[in-house]
């Protein structure tokens, strides 16, 4: 058997080039919009916390970015929390939760559709995190086109 010689990695150790940027750091000009829809459930993959991660970039870039919550996208919204609501049952727990918040707090709208939230996952709008403005499912599609009319940058999210 051969011997391994390397030593082994330990905390601080650098895998990559991390400070190297191909592109160049793209901000958004006057009036420039940005919509990130989710469509996915919570806690069923990354996608909906990456995709959060993302609008916040968005909106720090300077873009004026909503989000729109719709299908199961509508659960990574609710309050929770165990044994009370805002409790953090384990480590991440309130992960969606602390980052809508940071969202809006830096200026960013959160939109989630009335049908899903009741028929689909039997919610109320009180459980909607504060600040979460929910609307119609009438205005799903037209919160998308009033978008593509202006142009907007857009990441649209699904998952099943």
């Amino acid at each position: 058997m051969p011997e391994v010689t390397t030593p082994k990695h330990k905390d601080g150790d650098f895998f990559v080039d991390y400070e190297e940027k191909v592109f160049e750091d793209v901000q958004a000009e006057a009036g420039e919009k940005a919509l990130v829809t989710f469509h996915t459930v919570a806690f069923e993959g990354s996608i909906g916390l990456v995709n959060m991660l993302q609008a916040t970039r968005l909106q720090r870039k300077g873009y004026e970015t909503s989000i729109l919550l719709y299908g199961p996208g509508v659960t990574l919204g609710l309050q929770r929390g165990f044994p009370t609501l805002g409790d953090e049952a384990f480590p991440g727990h309130q992960n969606f939760t602390n980052q809508l918040k940071k969202f809006m707090g830096e200026g960013g709208k959160v939109y989630a559709c009335r049908f899903a939230l009741q028929a689909l996952y039997g919610h109320g709008e009180p459980s909607l995190i504060e600040g979460i403005r929910p609307i119609s499912p009438l205005d799903v599609l037209d919160l998308k086109l009033l978008h593509t009319r202006e142009n907007a940058f857009i990441i649209d999210t699904w998952t099943v």
